[in-house]
């Protein structure tokens, strides 16, 4: 048992902060990953061995309170072959009661030690529980950062110069154009107004000539 807790603070309940700051890892997510998944599987190891100890323990339950009960059979029945003068019968249903009663201090003391490291080990196991919640959180934070970092990488190359000569890239190239656009617009507006407003005059002059 000692072993397999070692293994679990080795292996499965070691800071990761440790691990994601060496600077030698390109990249971070695929190692938490990497632990992610060797945590999960321990983690469904130690449930497997949770539920063998707590067969086990009730196991050891059973045959404890079996010894418990036959001693206490061989007791009554030495008492009856007391009363009755039949001493053979009771020296052997007193040398039973013995046995059984050995066995049942012994199944005791096994079952308390099978209690106690079966405690022990859901204790490891709730700590492995959250340590995992926590490395998927942890997953979470470095997979937003990361897409900052790639959405910064890209609005960058957008709004930057390319990497070609002097150049504008196309989102540059696009807004030239659409301001481009914006002055025909305008110019042809203005022009569109002038030309009404030329229209305007030469009927009010006309009028003015047929009125005379």
């Amino acid at each position: 048992m000692t072993t397999l807790f070692e293994r679990i603070k080795n292996s499965v309940l070691e800071d990761l902060n440790s691990v994601m700051d060496k600077k030698e890892e390109k990249n971070p997510i695929d190692l938490l990953n990497k632990y992610l998944r060797e945590s999960e599987n321990e983690t469904k190891k130690v449930e497997k061995l949770i539920e063998r100890q707590n067969l086990l323990k009730e196991e050891f339950y059973k045959e404890l309170q079996l010894s418990e009960f036959m001693a206490e059979k061989r007791k009554k029945q030495a008492e009856i072959a007391l009363t009755a003068n039949e001493m053979s019968l009771y020296e052997t249903a007193t040398q039973e009661e013995a046995l059984y009663r050995d066995q049942a201090a012994r199944l005791l003391n096994v079952y308390h030690q099978i209690s106690s490291q079966l405690e022990e080990l859901e204790k490891k196991y709730r700590e492995m529980k959250l340590k995992l919640k926590d490395m998927h959180i942890k997953r979470m934070e470095l997979m937003g950062r990361e897409n900052i970092i790639k959405v910064n990488s890209k609005v960058n190359k957008v709004l930057n110069h390319s990497g070609a000569g002097n150049q504008r890239n196309q989102f540059e190239e696009t807004e030239r154009y659409m301001d481009q656009l914006e002055q025909k617009v305008n110019t042809g507006y203005d022009q569109s107004q002038f030309d009404a407003k030329i229209e305007q005059l030469e009927r009010e002059l006309t009028q003015k000539g047929e009125n005379k």
